[in-house]
C-alpha cells in the first residue's frame, strides 16, 4: 500500500513538473476583446482569390527545366510580367495546421494547439475569412472546418471532398486539385442563373479560398522529386490559370479582384515536414492583381545573399520576401477589411494583474516612450518626409514585438523558480527515502520515532498562507497556486527527514567513500553523456562502445569470457544503430525481410541449445510454433504491400488484416505463454517484433532484434557480477519464475553496485528511444511506415501507430529491468528509486536548457527535450506496472476439467 501511494504522489508530482512546462512556454499569446482595426484607404479589390498549394517547396515552383522552360508556365509569366513574387518565411512546426492559420490568421499558433485539435479551434482566433463579407471554401475536410467552426455569422460556406480520398496509395492524387478546380468552375457556372448567388457575388470584401491537397499527398508518398510530384505542380498551375479566366471572365475583368498564391509549408527530399530545414520553411509566394505592384525589373543585386536568385533565374525581377503571417494583413488590407482581431497587447493586462510596486514596464517602450514616437512619426509624416516616418515606424513596431514577447513572458522567471524549488525539493526527497529505506545505515535509536516539529509544521502553514494571499492579489491562474504551492508540502516532508541524514553522517567512517565518489563522478558523467545525445545521436554510440568494455575493467571477464565478449559484440554492434540517418532513408524492404530471418534464427537457436536445460512443456510448443510462423509472415508481408503500392495496385485486403491482427494479439499473445523467464521473454520478443517488422520500411527493423540479443546477455552477466560481489543465494535463472511469490526475507538491501544497474537502464531506454530515429523531430515521420496498416490520411491512427512502434523497443528493455530485478533478488522498488533520480536530474537539466531565444527550430527543440524525459519518466512510472503484469501474469484458456470419484 505505501509503494501505491508513493507511485500515485510521484506520479502526481511529475504530472505538475510536466504541465508547468505549458504555462510557462506554451500558453497563448492571444488577448480578446480588443476594437477591429482596418485601414483608412480606399481598398483597391472587391474579392481576394487565396490559393494555397499545400506541401509545395519554393525551389519547386521556380526552378527552370533542363531545357529553360518552366513546369509553371502561368505563374512564371505573372512573376516576370504582372505580379510580385517572394518567398513566404514558414516557422515551426512546418504542419498543415498551423502553416494555415499564420496564412488566414495572422498569428503563429503556440505549439500546444497541435495537440488540442486537428479540425476544431483548440483557442478563439480571428481571421481574414470570418471579417470578410462572405467566404467560399473548397478543399481538405482536415482544414476548411478549422476556420468555419466559431466563426460569426453564417457567412462561410466550404466544400470538402470525402476524407477518405486523402489516400497515400491512391494512383493519382493529383485529382483532390482536380477536384476543387472543378467545383469552383462549376461553382461560377451555376451563379450565372441565381440570382441571389450572382448578387453576393457582386459584392465587396469576398474570399474565395482554394485548398489543394494533392501535391503535398504526392510528395509523402512519392517524394518531391518525383514524377508525381513534379506533374501535379503543372496540373496545379494549369488549373490556376483557368480559375483566373473564369473569374475574370465572371467579373466582367473589372479589375477589382486580388490573387494571392502560396504553399503552407515545403517538404524534405525524404517526403515530410515538420522541422526547420529550408525545404520546409522556404515557401513560394506569387501576388497579382488589384492592388498588388506588378513585375519590376532591377539591374542591381538584389538584398538576398542565399543564392537562389541565381539558381531559379529570377535575379533581374524584384523579389519581395515575407513572414507567413504577413500575408493575413497583406490580404485583410487589399480587400479593407478589419484585420485579424488576434491582438497580443499585453502591457495593460499584466499591469492590472501585478502589485504596483512589483510591476516592472519595458523599459525601451515605456507609455512616455510610445508617446514620444507617435508624436516624431506625425511631425515627420507634417514636413513630408516619408522616409524617415517610415523608418521611425518600423523601429516602433520593432521594439513593441520585443515588449509583447517580455509582457507575455512576465511571470516566467518567477514561475521557474517555483517548479524548480520544488523539483530539487522531490529530488532530496527520493535520495532520503532510498536512504532510509533500502540502505544499511547505521540508526540512531533516538531519531527512530522522532516527529516534525509543531514549528516547522507552524511555519508551512504560514508560508501556505503568504503564497495564496499573494496569488489572490495578483488575480494569477489557479494553475498557478498549484505550481507556488506544492513546494511546501515537498520541502516538509524533506526537512521531516532530517533524522535520516544524521544516520549518513554517522555511517561515513564505515562507508567506501573513495569508491562511492568514484561512483558518483562516473553517472554524474553519463548523466551529462545521456543529455548531450539528445542533441547529437552519436554520443550514445560512444556510450554504448565505453559499455563494451565494462567486462574488461572489471573481473567479470574473467569469470565469464563467453558472455563478457557477447556483452562487448552487442554493444558495438548496436552502437551502430545511432550512428544511420534519421531521416532521409530510402526504403529497403530486404532489411525487413532479413531482420524477420535474424529473429527466426536466433529464436530457433535458442530453444534449440535450452531443450535439456529449459525444456518447453508440450502445452507451450505450439504457441511458439505459432508465433515463429508469424514472424515469418510479418517479414514478407512488408515486401508484398511494397510491391503493391509501386505499382499503384493499394493496399491488399490481405495484408490490412494481417497487420491489424497482429497488433491487437501483440500484447495478448505474451500472456498465454509459461512464466518461466526465458520462456515469457521469448514469447514477448517474438510477439512484439512481429508488429515492429509491419512498420518497418528498413534498417531499424534490425534494431529489436540486436536490442533483445544484449538484453539477454545482460541478464545473464548481471548474474555474474552478483557472484563477483559475494552475494550469496544466487538462483538459477533457468529455474525463475515470474509469477512465483518472491520471499522478502531474501531481500537485500542497496549496493552501489545498484547505482551502476540502474544507470544502464536509462542508458538503454534512452537508446531504445533515440536509436533509430528522433520522435522529438516531426519530420523524422515517414508515412510509408504504416502502409501496411492503412495509407488513407489519418493523423491520429497514423501517430498512434509510430508511438507505438517507439514503445515497443521499450517494453523489451523494461521486461529485461524487470527481470534482472527478480534476479538479482532485490525489491522493485529499490532500483526503479534511483532510475526515479536519475531520470528527474537529467529533467532538472533540460529545464535549466530551456530557451526563448534564438531560431524557431532552437526554442522548439529546448522545449521538447524536457518534455520528452519527463514523459518519459511519468511513462516509467506506469508501463513498470503494466511491465509487470506482462511479465508475471498468464490466461490460461482452458483448463482440464477435474474428476470426481463415487
Amino acid at each position: 500500500m505505501r509503494m501505491i501511494t508513493f507511485l500515485l504522489v510521484g506520479l502526481t508530482v511529475h504530472v505538475v513538473f510536466f504541465i508547468s512546462i505549458f504555462d510557462i512556454y506554451f500558453t497563448s499569446p492571444l488577448v480578446h476583446g480588443m476594437t477591429p482595426q482596418a485601414t483608412p484607404l480606399v481598398p483597391p479589390a472587391s474579392r481576394l482569390v487565396l490559393l494555397v498549394a499545400d506541401g509545395l517547396r519554393a525551389d519547386s515552383l521556380y526552378t527552370l527545366l533542363q531545357n529553360g522552360s518552366s513546369r509553371a508556365p502561368y505563374l512564371r509569366k505573372v512573376i516576370e510580367e504582372r505580379g510580385t513574387w517572394g518567398v513566404s518565411h514558414t516557422h515551426v512546426p512546418t504542419e498543415t495546421r498551423p502553416g494555415h492559420v499564420a496564412l488566414i490568421a495572422g498569428f503563429y499558433e503556440d505549439v500546444s494547439a497541435v495537440a488540442k485539435g486537428w479540425k476544431e479551434n483548440p483557442v478563439e482566433f480571428d481571421s481574414v475569412f470570418n471579417e470578410s463579407r462572405h467566404s467560399w471554401c473548397w478543399g481538405s475536410p482536415d482544414i476548411l472546418p478549422m476556420f468555419s467552426k466559431g466563426a460569426s455569422g453564417d457567412h462561410m460556406y466550404t466544400h470538402t471532398y470525402p476524407a477518405g480520398e486523402e489516400d497515400f496509395a491512391s494512383t493519382d492524387a493529383s485529382r483532390l486539385d482536380t477536384w476543387v478546380f472543378t467545383q469552383v468552375k462549376t461553382f461560377f457556372e451555376s451563379a450565372k442563373s441565381n440570382s441571389s448567388l450572382k448578387a453576393s457575388l457582386l459584392k465587396d470584401r469576398n474570399v474565395f479560398f482554394l485548398h489543394l491537397l494533392g501535391i503535398d499527398t504526392n510528395g509523402h508518398a512519392h517524394r518531391p522529386m518525383s514524377k508525381e510530384y513534379l506533374d501535379n505542380i503543372a496540373l496545379v498551375d494549369t488549373g490556376v490559370a483557368e480559375m483566373v479566366s473564369i473569374i475574370e471572365e465572371f467579373f466582367d475583368n473589372d479589375g477589382r479582384t486580388s490573387y494571392v498564391f502560396t504553399s503552407d509549408h515545403g517538404m524534405t527530399n525524404w517526403g515530410s515536414h515538420g522541422a526547420g530545414h529550408p525545404s520546409e520553411t522556404l515557401t513560394p509566394l506569387v501576388a497579382w492583381g488589384a492592388g498588388v505592384n506588378s513585375a519590376h525589373k532591377v539591374t542591381e543585386p538584389q538584398p538576398y545573399d542565399d543564392g537562389y536568385l541565381q539558381e531559379w533565374n529570377l535575379q533581374h525581377t524584384r523579389r519581395v520576401d515575407v513572414n507567413q503571417a504577413d500575408i493575413a494583413p497583406l490580404m485583410a488590407s487589399l480587400i479593407g477589411v478589419p484585420f485579424p482581431l488576434n491582438s497580443v497587447v499585453k502591457m495593460t493586462q499584466k499591469k492590472e494583474t501585478t502589485l504596483s510596486f512589483l510591476f516592472t514596464p519595458y523599459q525601451p517602450l515605456t507609455e512616455s516612450k510610445q508617446a514620444e514616437f507617435t508624436h516624431k512619426a506625425r511631425i515627420l509624416i507634417q514636413l513630408e518626409k516619408y522616409e524617415d516616418a517610415i523608418s521611425l515606424c518600423q523601429a516602433l513596431i520593432s521594439r513593441s514585438l520585443e515588449g509583447l514577447v517580455y509582457y507575455h513572458n512576465y511571470d516566467r522567471f518567477f514561475l521557474g523558480c517555483s517548479v524548480v524549488f520544488g523539483f530539487v525539493g522531490w529530488t532530496s526527497y527520493v535520495v532520503l527515502v532510498i536512504l532510509k529505506t533500502h540502505a544499511s545505515l547505521d540508526r540512531n535509536p533516538s531519531l527512530l520515532r522522532q516527529t516534525p516539529s509543531r514549528s516547522l509544521a507552524r511555519l508551512c502553514m504560514c508560508v501556505t498562507v503568504g503564497i495564496t494571499v499573494f496569488l489572490l492579489i495578483q488575480r494569477s491562474p489557479v494553475t498557478y497556486y498549484i505550481y507556488c504551492l506544492l513546494p511546501v508540502p515537498v520541502w516538509y516532508s524533506v526537512l521531516k527527514e532530517s533524522g535520516t541524514l544524521t544516520d549518513l553522517i554517522r555511517s561515513a567512517p564505515s562507508l567506501p567513500l573513495w569508491k562511492c565518489f568514484c561512483y558518483f563522478v562516473l553517472v554524474a558523467f553519463g548523466i551529462e553523456l545521456l543529455v548531450v545525445s539528445f542533441f547529437h545521436r552519436a554520443m550514445l554510440t560512444v556510450g554504448l562502445t565505453s559499455l563494451s568494455l565494462w567486462p574488461f575493467v572489471s573481473s567479470l571477464f574473467g569469470r565469464a569470457k563467453v558472455r563478457a565478449l557477447s556483452w562487448s559484440l552487442g554493444c558495438l554492434c548496436l552502437a551502430a544503430f545511432p550512428l544511420m540517418p534519421v531521416v532521409g532513408r530510402e526504403p529497403n524492404i530486404h532489411l525487413v525481410t532479413c531482420a524477420g530471418l535474424l529473429t527466426l534464427f536466433t529464436s530457433a537457436c535458442y530453444l534449440w541449445s535450452s531443450r535439456h536445460r529449459t525444456p518447453l512443456h508440450l502445452s507451450d510448443r505450439p504457441q511458439f510454433v505459432a508465433q515463429m510462423l508469424l514472424v515469418a509472415v510479418c517479414a514478407y508481408v512488408p515486401s508484398l504491400t511494397h510491391s503493391s503500392l509501386q505499382q499503384k495496385q493499394g493496399l491488399p485486403l490481405l495484408n490490412q488484416i494481417i497487420s491489424w491482427t497482429t497488433l491487437a494479439s501483440s500484447l495478448l499473445v505474451p500472456l498465454l505463454s509459461s512464466t518461466r523467464i526465458f520462456h515469457r521473454l521469448l514469447s514477448i520478443f517474438l510477439s512484439l517484433t512481429a508488429t515492429y517488422l509491419l512498420l518497418s520500411t528498413g534498417s531499424e527493423a534490425l534494431f529489436p532484434p540486436v536490442l533483445s540479443w544484449l538484453m539477454f546477455v545482460w541478464i545473464n552477466i548481471e548474474q555474474e557480477a552478483m557472484l563477483a560481489q559475494g552475494v550469496s543465494g544466487r538462483q538459477e535463472l533457468s529455474t525463475i519464475d515470474f509469477s512465483a511469490n518472491i520471499d522478502i526475507t531474501k531481500m537485500r538491501q542497496l549496493k552501489l553496485d545498484d547505482i551502476r544497474r540502474s544507470y544502464f537502464f536509462v542508458f538503454f531506454i534512452i537508446t531504445a528511444f533515440f536509436g533509430t530515429g528522433n520522435i522529438a523531430s516531426i519530420n523524422s515521420f515517414d508515412p510509408a511506415s504504416v502502409y501496411c496498416f492503412l495509407t488513407v490520411f489519418n493523423p491520429f491512427i497514423m501517430g498512434g501507430l509510430m508511438m507505438w512502434k517507439v514503445i515497443i523497443p521499450f517494453i523489451i528493455v523494461m521486461c529485461t529491468f524487470e527481470t534482472i530485478q527478480v534476479a538479482t533478488q532485490l525489491s522493485s522498488r529499490s532500483l526503479f528509486l534511483i532510475v526515479l533520480v536519475i531520470s528527474d536530474l537529467m529533467a532538472l537539466h533540460f529545464f535549466f536548457l530551456v530557451q526563448d531565444y534564438g531560431s524557431w527550430l532552437d526554442i522548439g527543440t529546448s522545449i521538447s527535450h524536457y518534455v520528452i524525459v519527463m514523459s518519459m519518466t511519468i511513462f516509467l512510472m506506469l508501463l513498470s506496472v503494466v511491465t509487470h503484469t506482462f511479465t508475471s501474469k498468464r490466461l490460461l484458456l482452458w483448463r482440464r476439467p477435474k474428476m470426481h470419484f463415487t
